[in-house]
Order: C-alpha cells, then structure tokens, then sequence
C-alpha cells in the first residue's frame, strides 16, 4: 500500500517539534472530494538554503507519490512564496526596534526583545495578548 504524500514528511521536522529557529513543514488545510484533494503546506525555515531544500523535497514527494498512477490521476504540486525570514529587513532597521521598545518602556511595559516566528502560530500571538494584557 503506497504511504500518503503526508507521511513522507519527516515526522520530527513538522511545525509541533520544532523550536524557534528551527525550519518546519505546517500541513495548514486540506480538503477534498472522490475527484480532487488539496493538501496546503506552510513550509518555513531562516536558512535561505535549507528553505530551497524543503521546498525540492515537497516536489520529489509528489514526484514519487505519483508514479505508476492511472493515467487519469496526476499530482500537481505548486508553490507561492509569499513569507520570508524578515529578519535580514529588520536587522537594516534596527532603529524601529528601539522606537518600539521606548514606547514599550513609555507605557510601562518591560520590552523582550527575542526571536519570534510569523502570525501563523496563534499561540504566540495568543502568549503576546497575554503578555499585553
């Protein structure tokens, strides 16, 4: 019985066993019919190389998931960059960290200034809330 495209991702390389800095495969939404299935990844990583890398072996997934199909089925992979490591943008602008931070420090607020992931982890956003609140 063949393994599903999902199963051939890295059990310990998904979004849940990462830590911080650590780049992840995020299955975020999959839908479908008898006739089509859709499966969405977040992929992220903060090396540029090894973000290349994870994006090739989604590709080589769907490629060997693929082979010896009905000629009617096929995989069609695809990919949208659309998020990037900002961190490379921020490190030319320090200046808008220390703004925030002195207006941190105006509301009487301790800045912790750390290493963040994106707004797709609700549970940071939720921890800032928290944090703010």
């Amino acid at each position: 019985m063949r393994n599903s495209c999902h199963n051939q991702i890295p059990s310990q390389e998904i979004a849940t066993y990462s830590i911080m800095d650590q780049g992840f495969y995020h299955l975020s939404c999959i839908k479908g019919t008898v006739e089509k299935t859709e499966m969405n990844y977040i992929i992220c990583d903060f090396d540029e190389q090894n973000f290349a890398k994870r994006k090739r072996a989604m590709f080589q997934i769907a490629v060997e998931q693929g082979k010896d199909l009905h000629p009617d089925c096929y995989i069609e992979s695809t990919v949208d960059d659309i998020c990037y490591n900002m961190n490379k943008v921020v490190c030319k602008y320090r200046h808008v960290i220390d703004i925030a931070k002195q207006a941190m420090i105006d509301c009487n607020i301790k800045p912790n200034v750390q290493l963040n992931r994106d707004i797709t982890h609700g549970e940071l956003l939720a921890a800032l809330w928290h944090t703010l609140s």
